[in-house]
């Protein structure tokens, strides 16, 4: 299974409910039906988006408090979605803390601006210490 590939889609789809605030239930929907992911990719990009949708509240205060110069509702849509789906898994204990950033780390470089990797690395390596 590409986790990574859940990732890349759960963070496509939680970006397009952010930025547009299209509902992510529709978004994911409409990806999943316009690409042919595997059963276990399409499972893990599913619980990624219900996850984070269910736990933002709790992401974003973590967030906040742990980069409180950056409040959580100007930070790029793409960090912001960054750091609520690693935050989710490291809370949810679904891979090991170190994975988590690694591939958030890894996301960011994808698809954040050029500080993006430094912020989220930041961010997450205080939440792992908390």
């Amino acid at each position: 299974m590409s986790r990574r590939e859940a990732r890349i889609l759960a963070l496509q789809v939680l970006y397009e409910a952010d930025l547009a605030g299209h509902d992510a239930e529709a978004v994911l929907a409409r990806h999943l039906s316009e690409v042919n992911y595997s059963r276990a990719v399409r499972t893990y990009a599913e619980a990624l988006v219900r996850g984070v949708l269910q736990s933002k509240a709790e992401c974003d205060t973590i967030i906040a408090r742990l980069a409180p110069e950056f409040p959580v509702d100007t930070l790029s849509p793409i960090d912001r979605n960054i750091l609520r789906i690693a935050l989710f898994e490291m809370r949810k204990g679904a891979v090991p803390t170190k994975v988590a950033i690694n591939e958030a780390v890894e996301l960011a470089k994808l698809f954040g601006s050029e500080s993006s990797p430094r912020f989220v690395n930041g961010v997450l390596g205080s939440a792992a210490r908390t």
